[in-house]
Protein backbone atom coordinates (compact mmCIF):
# COMPACT_ATOMS: atom_id res chain seq x y z
CA UNK A 1 0.00 0.00 0.00
CA UNK A 2 1.68 3.48 -1.03
CA UNK A 3 1.23 6.74 1.06
CA UNK A 4 1.14 10.04 -0.24
CA UNK A 5 4.26 10.75 1.20
CA UNK A 6 5.16 8.26 -0.80
CA UNK A 7 4.13 9.41 -3.60
CA UNK A 8 5.10 12.45 -3.35
CA UNK A 9 8.66 11.20 -3.06
CA UNK A 10 8.37 9.24 -6.05
CA UNK A 11 7.38 12.15 -8.48
CA UNK A 12 10.09 14.87 -7.00
CA UNK A 13 10.13 18.25 -7.58
CA UNK A 14 9.85 18.82 -11.21
CA UNK A 15 7.56 19.97 -13.98
CA UNK A 16 4.48 19.95 -11.80
CA UNK A 17 6.03 21.93 -9.09
CA UNK A 18 7.50 24.45 -11.23
CA UNK A 19 4.52 25.41 -13.02
CA UNK A 20 2.52 25.83 -9.45
CA UNK A 21 5.40 27.75 -8.44
CA UNK A 22 4.77 30.29 -11.25
CA UNK A 23 1.03 29.92 -10.43
CA UNK A 24 1.10 31.19 -6.80
CA UNK A 25 3.76 33.48 -7.44
CA UNK A 26 2.57 35.20 -9.81
CA UNK A 27 -0.38 36.03 -7.27
CA UNK A 28 1.59 36.47 -4.30
CA UNK A 29 4.20 39.32 -6.27
CA UNK A 30 0.81 41.07 -6.70
CA UNK A 31 0.13 40.51 -3.15
CA UNK A 32 3.11 41.97 -2.00
CA UNK A 33 2.67 45.00 -5.04
CA UNK A 34 -1.02 45.61 -2.98
CA UNK A 35 0.83 45.99 0.28
CA UNK A 36 3.82 47.68 0.09
CA UNK A 37 1.43 50.27 -2.76
CA UNK A 38 0.35 52.05 1.13
CA UNK A 39 3.72 53.17 1.09
CA UNK A 40 3.62 54.30 -2.29
CA UNK A 41 0.30 56.21 -2.56
CA UNK A 42 -0.41 57.76 0.36
CA UNK A 43 1.10 61.33 -0.86
CA UNK A 44 -0.93 60.77 -4.43
CA UNK A 45 -4.13 59.71 -2.37
CA UNK A 46 -3.76 62.87 0.13
CA UNK A 47 -2.98 65.24 -2.84
CA UNK A 48 -6.27 64.17 -4.71
CA UNK A 49 -8.80 64.01 -1.79
CA UNK A 50 -7.36 67.19 -0.11
CA UNK A 51 -6.19 65.25 2.90
CA UNK A 52 -3.45 65.06 5.02
CA UNK A 53 -0.78 61.97 4.52
CA UNK A 54 -1.62 60.01 8.06
CA UNK A 55 -5.22 60.53 6.93
CA UNK A 56 -4.48 59.01 3.10
CA UNK A 57 -2.49 56.11 5.08
CA UNK A 58 -5.80 54.97 6.32
CA UNK A 59 -5.71 53.12 3.07
CA UNK A 60 -3.51 51.23 4.87
CA UNK A 61 -5.02 50.52 7.93
CA UNK A 62 -8.39 48.78 6.77
CA UNK A 63 -6.62 47.44 4.18
CA UNK A 64 -4.18 45.30 6.59
CA UNK A 65 -7.76 45.38 8.93
CA UNK A 66 -9.10 43.84 5.96
CA UNK A 67 -6.03 41.08 5.91
CA UNK A 68 -6.40 40.27 9.52
CA UNK A 69 -9.93 39.57 8.81
CA UNK A 70 -9.13 37.27 5.63
CA UNK A 71 -6.45 35.42 6.62
CA UNK A 72 -8.45 33.72 10.03
CA UNK A 73 -11.78 33.32 7.53
CA UNK A 74 -10.51 31.73 4.41
CA UNK A 75 -8.05 29.88 6.20
CA UNK A 76 -10.28 28.03 8.57
CA UNK A 77 -12.70 27.29 5.37
CA UNK A 78 -9.79 26.17 3.49
CA UNK A 79 -9.46 23.26 6.24
CA UNK A 80 -13.12 22.94 5.88
CA UNK A 81 -14.09 23.02 2.27
CA UNK A 82 -10.58 22.53 0.23
CA UNK A 83 -7.64 24.47 -0.79
CA UNK A 84 -8.76 25.21 -4.38
CA UNK A 85 -12.01 26.36 -3.80
CA UNK A 86 -10.80 29.01 -1.53
CA UNK A 87 -7.79 30.03 -3.37
CA UNK A 88 -10.15 30.55 -6.50
CA UNK A 89 -12.62 32.80 -4.18
CA UNK A 90 -9.74 34.70 -3.06
CA UNK A 91 -7.60 35.46 -6.12
CA UNK A 92 -11.19 36.65 -7.85
CA UNK A 93 -11.68 39.10 -4.93
CA UNK A 94 -8.09 40.35 -5.61
CA UNK A 95 -8.06 41.08 -8.59
CA UNK A 96 -11.71 42.69 -9.17
CA UNK A 97 -11.47 44.48 -5.73
CA UNK A 98 -8.14 45.78 -6.50
CA UNK A 99 -8.93 46.80 -9.82
CA UNK A 100 -11.70 48.90 -8.99
CA UNK A 101 -9.94 50.58 -6.41
CA UNK A 102 -8.66 52.30 -9.24
CA UNK A 103 -11.83 53.32 -10.41
CA UNK A 104 -13.00 55.15 -6.37
CA UNK A 105 -14.39 58.65 -6.94
CA UNK A 106 -14.10 59.63 -3.52
CA UNK A 107 -11.94 58.64 -0.23
CA UNK A 108 -15.17 56.75 1.50
CA UNK A 109 -15.43 54.07 -1.62
CA UNK A 110 -11.67 54.15 -1.56
CA UNK A 111 -11.20 53.02 1.94
CA UNK A 112 -13.70 50.25 1.47
CA UNK A 113 -12.30 49.01 -1.39
CA UNK A 114 -8.87 49.09 -0.03
CA UNK A 115 -10.91 46.93 3.21
CA UNK A 116 -12.43 44.54 0.67
CA UNK A 117 -8.83 43.62 -1.10
CA UNK A 118 -6.68 43.37 1.93
CA UNK A 119 -9.37 40.41 3.07
CA UNK A 120 -9.06 38.69 -0.26
CA UNK A 121 -5.39 39.33 -0.09
CA UNK A 122 -5.13 38.06 3.53
CA UNK A 123 -6.92 35.32 2.26
CA UNK A 124 -4.78 33.84 0.17
CA UNK A 125 -1.62 33.23 2.24
CA UNK A 126 -2.99 30.44 4.39
CA UNK A 127 -4.12 28.88 1.02
CA UNK A 128 -0.88 29.58 -1.21
CA UNK A 129 1.34 27.78 1.34
CA UNK A 130 -1.13 25.25 2.89
CA UNK A 131 -1.26 23.92 -1.10
CA UNK A 132 2.18 24.67 -1.70
CA UNK A 133 3.61 22.32 1.15
CA UNK A 134 1.26 19.53 0.19
CA UNK A 135 2.31 19.40 -3.25
CA UNK A 136 6.21 18.95 -2.03
CA UNK A 137 8.66 15.94 -1.31
CA UNK A 138 9.96 16.87 2.29
CA UNK A 139 13.57 16.65 0.86
CA UNK A 140 12.78 19.85 -1.53
CA UNK A 141 10.10 21.51 0.41
CA UNK A 142 11.90 24.28 3.05
CA UNK A 143 13.94 25.41 -0.30
CA UNK A 144 10.81 25.41 -2.27
CA UNK A 145 8.46 27.51 0.33
CA UNK A 146 11.53 29.83 0.42
CA UNK A 147 11.56 30.18 -3.73
CA UNK A 148 7.56 30.81 -3.44
CA UNK A 149 8.29 33.52 -0.91
CA UNK A 150 11.19 34.91 -2.99
CA UNK A 151 8.05 36.48 -4.81
CA UNK A 152 7.49 38.91 -2.66
CA UNK A 153 10.86 40.57 -3.25
CA UNK A 154 9.53 40.48 -7.15
CA UNK A 155 6.36 42.37 -6.41
CA UNK A 156 8.39 45.28 -4.08
CA UNK A 157 10.89 45.94 -6.99
CA UNK A 158 7.89 46.09 -9.82
CA UNK A 159 5.35 48.20 -7.21
CA UNK A 160 8.52 50.56 -7.06
CA UNK A 161 9.35 50.78 -10.59
CA UNK A 162 5.62 51.41 -11.18
CA UNK A 163 5.91 54.21 -8.62
CA UNK A 164 9.05 55.73 -9.90
CA UNK A 165 7.39 55.60 -13.74
CA UNK A 166 4.48 56.92 -12.31
CA UNK A 167 6.45 60.49 -10.62
CA UNK A 168 8.04 60.60 -13.69
CA UNK A 169 5.18 60.49 -16.11
CA UNK A 170 1.80 60.97 -14.55
CA UNK A 171 1.17 65.03 -13.41
CA UNK A 172 -2.20 63.87 -11.19
CA UNK A 173 -3.44 60.65 -9.15
CA UNK A 174 -0.55 58.84 -9.67
CA UNK A 175 -2.36 56.45 -7.12
CA UNK A 176 -4.37 55.26 -9.61
CA UNK A 177 -1.99 54.16 -11.73
CA UNK A 178 0.13 52.42 -9.16
CA UNK A 179 -3.19 50.44 -7.80
CA UNK A 180 -3.90 49.73 -11.79
CA UNK A 181 -0.21 48.05 -12.30
CA UNK A 182 -0.45 45.89 -8.77
CA UNK A 183 -4.19 44.65 -9.96
CA UNK A 184 -2.68 42.95 -13.39
CA UNK A 185 -1.08 40.14 -12.21
CA UNK A 186 -4.02 38.93 -10.20
CA UNK A 187 -6.15 39.49 -13.48
CA UNK A 188 -4.01 37.13 -15.13
CA UNK A 189 -3.70 35.05 -11.70
CA UNK A 190 -7.16 34.11 -12.17
CA UNK A 191 -7.10 32.24 -14.93
CA UNK A 192 -3.78 30.26 -14.13
CA UNK A 193 -5.37 29.14 -11.01
CA UNK A 194 -8.24 26.81 -12.32
CA UNK A 195 -4.92 24.54 -13.44
CA UNK A 196 -4.06 24.01 -10.29
CA UNK A 197 -6.08 20.62 -8.27
CA UNK A 198 -6.74 20.10 -4.80
CA UNK A 199 -4.16 19.44 -2.72
CA UNK A 200 -3.29 15.65 -2.36
CA UNK A 201 -3.26 15.73 1.42
CA UNK A 202 -6.28 17.00 1.97
CA UNK A 203 -8.28 14.40 -0.54
CA UNK A 204 -6.48 11.88 1.51
CA UNK A 205 -7.90 13.37 4.78
CA UNK A 206 -11.59 13.61 3.45
CA UNK A 207 -11.50 10.07 1.96
CA UNK A 208 -12.07 11.28 -1.76
CA UNK A 209 -9.47 8.36 -3.02
CA UNK A 210 -10.78 8.71 -6.62
CA UNK A 211 -9.79 12.29 -7.23
CA UNK A 212 -7.11 11.75 -4.79
CA UNK A 213 -5.72 9.41 -7.40
CA UNK A 214 -6.38 11.65 -10.57
CA UNK A 215 -4.42 14.10 -8.97
CA UNK A 216 -1.34 12.08 -8.03
CA UNK A 217 -1.54 10.24 -11.11
CA UNK A 218 -1.71 13.57 -12.89
CA UNK A 219 1.50 15.25 -11.06
CA UNK A 220 3.44 11.72 -11.91
CA UNK A 221 2.27 12.30 -15.40
CA UNK A 222 3.15 15.80 -16.03
CA UNK A 223 6.97 14.73 -14.15
CA UNK A 224 7.12 12.42 -16.63
CA UNK A 225 7.41 9.45 -13.99
CA UNK A 226 4.81 6.48 -14.54
CA UNK A 227 1.49 6.86 -13.06
CA UNK A 228 -0.02 4.46 -10.59
CA UNK A 229 -0.40 0.90 -11.21
CA UNK A 230 -4.11 -0.80 -10.93
CA UNK A 231 -3.67 -2.71 -8.53
CA UNK A 232 -1.44 0.85 -6.35
CA UNK A 233 -3.94 2.03 -3.38
CA UNK A 234 -3.12 5.03 -1.46
CA UNK A 235 -3.34 4.33 2.49
CA UNK A 236 -6.28 6.59 4.01
CA UNK A 237 -5.67 9.40 6.42
CA UNK A 238 -4.91 8.43 9.75
CA UNK A 239 -4.57 12.03 11.40
CA UNK A 240 -7.71 13.04 13.06
CA UNK A 241 -9.52 15.59 11.77
CA UNK A 242 -10.67 18.94 13.66
CA UNK A 243 -8.77 19.68 17.02
CA UNK A 244 -6.87 23.40 17.68
CA UNK A 245 -3.63 24.95 16.86
CA UNK A 246 -3.63 25.67 20.52
CA UNK A 247 -4.26 22.11 22.21
CA UNK A 248 -1.30 20.61 24.51
CA UNK A 249 0.34 19.01 21.76
CA UNK A 250 0.67 22.37 19.49
CA UNK A 251 -0.12 24.82 22.45
CA UNK A 252 4.05 25.88 22.86
CA UNK A 253 4.93 25.76 18.82
CA UNK A 254 1.38 27.93 17.92
CA UNK A 255 2.18 30.60 20.71
CA UNK A 256 5.81 30.43 20.04
CA UNK A 257 5.96 31.31 16.39
CA UNK A 258 2.56 33.43 16.44
CA UNK A 259 4.78 35.69 18.64
CA UNK A 260 7.76 35.24 16.01
CA UNK A 261 4.94 36.53 13.11
CA UNK A 262 3.57 39.36 15.06
CA UNK A 263 7.12 41.18 16.12
CA UNK A 264 8.76 40.56 12.89
CA UNK A 265 5.80 42.21 10.71
CA UNK A 266 5.62 45.13 13.28
CA UNK A 267 9.07 45.69 12.14
CA UNK A 268 8.76 44.96 8.36
CA UNK A 269 5.78 47.61 8.15
CA UNK A 270 7.18 49.47 10.57
CA UNK A 271 10.58 49.90 8.50
CA UNK A 272 8.84 49.84 5.03
CA UNK A 273 5.51 51.65 5.45
CA UNK A 274 7.32 54.80 6.11
CA UNK A 275 11.01 54.48 4.47
CA UNK A 276 9.63 54.60 0.79
CA UNK A 277 8.20 57.95 0.89
CA UNK A 278 10.95 59.37 3.30
CA UNK A 279 13.88 57.76 0.85
CA UNK A 280 11.50 59.02 -2.13
CA UNK A 281 11.05 63.05 -0.53
CA UNK A 282 14.29 63.21 2.19
CA UNK A 283 16.01 60.59 2.22
CA UNK A 284 19.08 60.49 3.61
CA UNK A 285 21.77 62.59 1.72
CA UNK A 286 22.53 61.08 -1.84
CA UNK A 287 20.60 58.01 -0.08
CA UNK A 288 17.30 58.72 -1.38
CA UNK A 289 14.92 58.52 -4.68
CA UNK A 290 12.85 55.97 -6.46
CA UNK A 291 16.17 54.41 -7.98
CA UNK A 292 17.66 53.65 -4.39
CA UNK A 293 14.34 52.06 -3.45
CA UNK A 294 14.58 49.50 -6.62
CA UNK A 295 18.06 48.99 -4.89
CA UNK A 296 16.81 48.25 -1.27
CA UNK A 297 14.32 45.92 -3.10
CA UNK A 298 16.91 43.98 -5.35
CA UNK A 299 18.94 43.52 -1.93
CA UNK A 300 16.22 41.11 -0.77
CA UNK A 301 16.56 38.81 -3.26
CA UNK A 302 20.27 37.38 -2.10
CA UNK A 303 18.44 37.42 1.16
CA UNK A 304 16.18 34.76 0.22
CA UNK A 305 18.41 32.62 -1.39
CA UNK A 306 20.57 32.23 1.65
CA UNK A 307 17.19 31.69 3.94
CA UNK A 308 16.76 28.68 0.69
CA UNK A 309 19.64 27.47 1.57
CA UNK A 310 19.92 27.90 5.18
CA UNK A 311 16.60 25.76 5.63
CA UNK A 312 17.62 22.70 3.99
CA UNK A 313 21.44 22.93 5.00
CA UNK A 314 21.07 23.48 8.83
CA UNK A 315 17.24 23.37 9.57
CA UNK A 316 14.30 25.47 9.21
CA UNK A 317 14.67 27.26 12.88
CA UNK A 318 18.55 27.73 13.34
CA UNK A 319 17.95 30.04 10.01
CA UNK A 320 15.21 31.74 11.18
CA UNK A 321 16.50 32.78 14.54
CA UNK A 322 20.16 33.46 12.68
CA UNK A 323 18.36 35.83 10.06
CA UNK A 324 16.20 37.65 13.16
CA UNK A 325 19.31 38.38 14.85
CA UNK A 326 21.24 39.84 11.27
CA UNK A 327 17.82 41.62 10.88
CA UNK A 328 18.36 43.79 14.38
CA UNK A 329 22.26 44.11 13.67
CA UNK A 330 20.59 46.11 10.25
CA UNK A 331 18.64 48.08 12.55
CA UNK A 332 21.04 48.83 15.03
CA UNK A 333 23.54 50.27 12.66
CA UNK A 334 21.07 52.25 11.43
CA UNK A 335 20.65 54.07 14.52
CA UNK A 336 24.31 54.20 15.38
CA UNK A 337 25.36 55.39 11.88
CA UNK A 338 26.30 58.83 11.42
CA UNK A 339 27.96 58.52 7.86
CA UNK A 340 25.72 58.35 4.67
CA UNK A 341 27.68 55.06 3.34
CA UNK A 342 26.73 53.43 6.80
CA UNK A 343 22.85 54.16 6.87
CA UNK A 344 22.74 53.20 2.98
CA UNK A 345 24.29 50.01 3.94
CA UNK A 346 22.27 49.79 6.93
CA UNK A 347 18.80 50.07 5.06
CA UNK A 348 20.36 47.33 2.33
CA UNK A 349 21.60 45.23 5.40
CA UNK A 350 17.49 45.84 7.04
CA UNK A 351 15.85 44.98 3.48
CA UNK A 352 17.93 41.79 3.20
CA UNK A 353 17.84 40.29 6.05
CA UNK A 354 14.22 40.95 7.11
CA UNK A 355 13.66 39.37 3.97
CA UNK A 356 15.41 36.62 4.74
CA UNK A 357 13.51 36.02 7.85
CA UNK A 358 10.02 36.48 5.91
CA UNK A 359 11.33 33.17 3.79
CA UNK A 360 12.97 31.52 6.77
CA UNK A 361 9.54 31.66 8.24
CA UNK A 362 7.18 30.79 5.39
CA UNK A 363 9.11 27.75 5.36
CA UNK A 364 9.07 26.82 8.79
CA UNK A 365 5.49 27.49 9.78
CA UNK A 366 3.37 25.67 7.78
CA UNK A 367 5.09 22.14 8.04
CA UNK A 368 4.36 22.74 12.33
CA UNK A 369 0.81 21.76 12.26
CA UNK A 370 -1.14 19.05 11.20
CA UNK A 371 -2.86 18.93 7.54
CA UNK A 372 -6.16 19.20 9.34
CA UNK A 373 -5.14 22.62 10.74
CA UNK A 374 -2.44 23.99 8.66
CA UNK A 375 -4.84 26.62 7.12
CA UNK A 376 -6.50 27.55 9.69
CA UNK A 377 -2.38 27.87 11.59
CA UNK A 378 -1.17 30.11 8.63
CA UNK A 379 -4.60 32.06 8.88
CA UNK A 380 -3.93 32.80 12.24
CA UNK A 381 -0.02 34.13 11.43
CA UNK A 382 -1.36 35.62 8.73
CA UNK A 383 -3.69 37.31 11.19
CA UNK A 384 -1.21 38.35 13.65
CA UNK A 385 1.12 39.60 10.91
CA UNK A 386 -1.67 42.07 9.58
CA UNK A 387 -2.36 43.03 13.30
CA UNK A 388 1.29 43.76 13.48
CA UNK A 389 0.95 45.60 10.14
CA UNK A 390 -1.97 47.85 11.86
CA UNK A 391 -0.08 48.56 15.04
CA UNK A 392 3.29 49.62 13.23
CA UNK A 393 2.04 52.79 11.19
CA UNK A 394 -0.76 53.75 13.24
CA UNK A 395 0.70 53.06 16.87
CA UNK A 396 4.13 53.87 16.39
CA UNK A 397 3.30 56.94 14.07
CA UNK A 398 4.24 59.50 17.54
CA UNK A 399 7.88 57.85 17.51
CA UNK A 400 8.42 57.77 14.24
CA UNK A 401 7.16 61.42 13.55
CA UNK A 402 9.78 62.68 16.35
CA UNK A 403 12.63 60.64 15.37
CA UNK A 404 12.72 57.83 12.55
CA UNK A 405 16.22 56.49 14.12
CA UNK A 406 15.16 56.40 17.32
CA UNK A 407 12.02 54.07 15.55
CA UNK A 408 14.36 51.79 14.06
CA UNK A 409 16.02 51.31 17.03
CA UNK A 410 13.02 50.26 18.91
CA UNK A 411 12.44 47.47 15.47
CA UNK A 412 15.74 46.08 16.49
CA UNK A 413 14.50 44.89 20.21
CA UNK A 414 11.79 43.58 18.68
CA UNK A 415 13.43 41.60 16.66
CA UNK A 416 15.53 40.02 18.93
CA UNK A 417 12.95 39.24 21.20
CA UNK A 418 11.38 37.50 17.95
CA UNK A 419 14.54 35.35 17.81
CA UNK A 420 14.06 34.55 21.48
CA UNK A 421 10.46 33.21 21.12
CA UNK A 422 11.77 31.36 17.94
CA UNK A 423 14.18 29.08 20.25
CA UNK A 424 11.09 28.36 22.10
CA UNK A 425 9.53 26.65 19.28
CA UNK A 426 9.30 22.41 20.35
CA UNK A 427 10.56 21.04 17.25
CA UNK A 428 12.84 21.33 13.95
CA UNK A 429 10.74 20.15 10.57
CA UNK A 430 13.72 19.58 8.12
CA UNK A 431 12.79 16.12 6.26
CA UNK A 432 9.75 15.98 8.41
CA UNK A 433 6.82 14.28 6.58
CA UNK A 434 3.56 16.14 6.46
CA UNK A 435 0.72 14.18 9.02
Amino acid sequence: MLTVDGVLERAGAGRFQWRLLGIFGLVWAADAMQVLAVGFTSASIAATFGVSVPEALQTGTLFFLGMLIGASFFGRLADRFGRRRVLLVTVICDAIFGLLSVFAPNLFVLFLLRFLTGMAVGGTLPVDYAMMAEFLPARNRGRWLVMLEGFWAVGTVAVALAAWIASVYVTSDAWRWIFAATAVPALIGIFLRFWVPESPLHLQRTGQTGELRRTLNRMLRVNGKSELAEGDTVASSTATSGGSIFSPSLRRRTLSILCVWLLVSVSYYGVFTWLPGRLAEQGFGYVRGYGFLVIVALAQLPGYALAAYGVEAIGRKPTLIGFLLLSAAGCVLFFLATDVLLIGGAILLMSFALLGTWGALYAFTPELFPTALRGTGMGAAGSVARFGGLLAPSALAIIIAQDFSLAIALFAGLLLLGAVAASFVDTETRNALLT
